[in-house]
C-alpha cells in the first residue's frame, strides 16, 4: 500500500514501521504547509494522521477504508517541526474498525502531543 502511496509521499512523510494494528509515520513541515496564521495548516496534520491510520488498519492483508474520523487540535505545528503519527488498533470487529492515532511534535526538547485523531474503518473484504 505505501509503495502506490503518492499522496504521502508529496507531502515528504516517511514510514517509519507498520504491524499488525500500528503504525507510525514522520513528516517535518514545510514553508508549503503553512498558513496565513504562521503554523502548519490543519489539513497537512490531518493527512499525516490519516496515513498512520491508513496502515494500521490495512495491516492485516485486506483491503481497508476510512469510514470516518475526527481530529483534535492541542497545540500548533510550525515550520521545521518534525512531527510522528502513531496508530493504534483499540477494536476490531468483523467488518469494522476502531484506531487512534497520537501526532507528536518530537523536534525540539521535550515531545509534545499536538493532535488526536480517531478513526473508524471498513474493510472490503479483499485481498491487498
Amino acid at each position: 500500500m505505501w509503495s502506490g502511496d503518492a499522496a504521502s509521499r508529496s507531502l515528504g512523510m516517511e514510514l517509519v514501521r507498520v504491524g499488525p494494528g500500528t503504525a507510525t509515520v514522520a513528516m517535518v513541515v514545510r514553508a508549503d504547509m503553512i498558513n496565513g496564521w504562521d503554523i502548519c495548516h490543519g489539513g497537512f496534520v490531518t493527512s499525516l494522521a490519516d496515513s498512520a491510520f491508513a496502515l494500521a488498519c490495512n495491516s492485516y492483508g485486506e483491503v481497508t477504508v476510512a469510514a470516518s474520523l475526527d481530529i483534535t487540535f492541542l497545540e500548533p505545528a510550525r515550520l521545521d517541526d518534525a512531527l510522528l503519527a502513531d496508530a493504534s488498533e483499540r477494536a476490531r470487529r468483523g467488518r469494522s474498525g476502531v484506531y487512534d492515532v497520537t501526532v507528536t511534535r518530537v523536534s525540539a526538547g521535550t515531545p509534545v502531543v499536538i493532535a488526536e485523531l480517531r478513526g473508524r474503518s471498513r474493510s472490503l473484504r479483499r485481498p491487498i
